[in-house]
């Protein structure tokens, strides 16, 4: 398996699977949308995504948005998209790629990763927390369009 950081040669692959991503979530197949949306993002230095590869097939990839800190001053990183297809699950991708995620952000001098997953994802929690995560109990979060 290998990881590396993708950049805009690596589109075609991406488009494949964040289709897949965003289909696992719910929402409908749209290839023409994920291209343009990937696109700005790497053309732009929007994110960070990192894209895994089990012999030489594109099977994984975990997306990262910069955000910062007021009050410690220092960037941190929203862990905002992981995926792993199906066929390819349970070979610890997902785990190599959050490592090549927390080893980007202690690269930058981060001051850490932030993410968020579904209430229902339990297989993704029990992933998170055994990697070292902790689980927010002492803020609330409020979301508005």
């Amino acid at each position: 398996m290998n990881i590396h950081q993708a950049t805009i040669n690596d589109l075609d692959s991406l488009v494949e699977l964040f289709d897949l991503y965003r289909q696992f979530y719910k929402q409908e197949s749209d290839f023409k949308g994920a291209r343009n949306f990937l696109e700005e993002r790497l053309i732009k230095n929007e994110s960070i995504i990192f894209l895994a590869f089990d012999e030489g097939n594109p099977v994984g990839f975990t997306q990262l948005f910069p955000s910062f800190s007021s009050v410690s001053m220092k960037k941190s990183w929203v862990l905002n998209d992981l995926y792993v297809k199906e066929t390819a699950r349970r070979k610890g991708i997902a785990e190599k790629l959050i490592g090549k995620a927390i080893a980007f952000a202690e690269e930058t001098d981060a001051k850490g990763i932030l993410l968020e997953t579904a209430a229902d994802n339990v297989n993704a929690q029990k992933l998170y927390e055994k990697i070292g995560f902790i689980k927010e109990s002492t803020y609330f979060y409020y979301f508005s369009i």
